[in-house]
């Protein structure tokens, strides 16, 4: 039976499109929510909610034995955990880290050493699934990380997420296979923005290249998902192109370390550096079809209304 009761506080540390929506399914199974962000919209929407503002990281983890860590990368897990009033500093022994960032799995290995030192047991724990389905509830979770971590953890998770992965009993496997993860994920992207490109220039209507492919064998899901948003013409971000640099970058970067060549990697990864070196970065990531368009010298749907 899980050690977590629905009354226990929880705390989620990063209130964006993926934390946020986190916050709000605990909220939702009944949980207290303690949460912290530097952004005032995300505390604002999260208090309206009903969930209760920490000022930091340190305040968060005096009220909390359970802290969902969603930040985007490891320097920002770096900084709210051992930081200036970083969470460790207030944190009781035997409480859990659950560490949802996209990081290296080496990374993810040297951060449950150094909580260890504190006595603080951790989940490795990148999750996927978008905006959507982290404020539906129904999230992947690909983790990793000791049993008594997911006895005391395993309540949150089933408020969080559709599927959790449990991949091994250290930490490492859940950031192994996010990045496997994040590999298919930009580059089918990349590919997407590619093959849009190719029948735009080609004379075909985007709507009826859309229709077509998925109902084709060519389609992916990323195909599906993103390519209604360049037929709209709007790149409002629900992740943005910057987040594929950065896990492009994490994959290569593995790559190396094995050393495993990775050529589809490079190639979508310099598309997403292209378009955000054309100040896109902050642009839903399905703007990557723009660096084509610098390129191509092709119009892309407008966005309407």
């Amino acid at each position: 039976m899980s050690e977590t009761r629905t009354a226990d506080p929880i705390g989620v540390i990063g209130l964006g499109s993926m934390g946020g929506g986190i916050a709000l399914s605990l909220l939702r199974a009944g949980h207290k929510v303690y949460g912290c962000d530097l952004n005032p919209e995300n505390l604002k929407n999260f208090t309206d909610a009903g969930g209760v503002d920490a000022p930091s990281p340190a305040a968060l983890a005096t009220e909390c034995d359970l802290i969902f860590v969603v930040v985007v990368n490891a320097a920002q897990t770096e900084a709210v955990l051992f930081g200036e009033n970083g969470a460790v500093e207030a944190m009781r022994s035997d409480s859990v880290i659950v560490s949802c960032a996209t990081t290296s799995a080496e990374f993810a290995q040297s951060l449950e050493t150094r909580l260890a030192e504190h006595q603080i047991l951790m989940l490795d724990a990148p999750i996927s699934g978008g905006k959507a389905k982290a404020h539906s509830g129904d999230l992947t979770v690909m983790s990793s990380g000791a049993a008594r971590a997911y006895d005391k953890a395993d309540a949150a998770l089933e408020a969080v997420a559709e599927t959790v992965y449990r991949l091994g009993d250290a930490a490492g496997k859940g950031s192994a296979m996010k990045t496997v993860n994040q590999l298919l994920a930009g580059v089918h992207i990349a590919a997407a923005a590619e093959a849009m490109s190719l029948g735009i220039k080609s004379g075909l209507e985007p709507d009826a290249i859309y229709d077509v492919i998925t109902n084709s064998a060519g389609c992916s899901w990323m195909f599906e998902n993103r390519v209604p948003r360049i037929l709209s013409g709007d790149y409002t971000p629900t992740s943005m192109v910057k987040i594929f640099t950065k896990d492009l970058g994490i994959v290569l970067d593995v790559g190396k370390n094995l050393p495993l060549g990775l050529p589809l990697s490079a190639a979508a990864h310099q598309m997403f550096i292209s378009a955000e070196g054309m100040g896109l970065g902050e642009d839903d990531d399905s703007a990557v079809i723009k660096a084509y368009q610098a390129t191509g010298g092709f119009d892309l749907p407008e966005k309407k209304g």
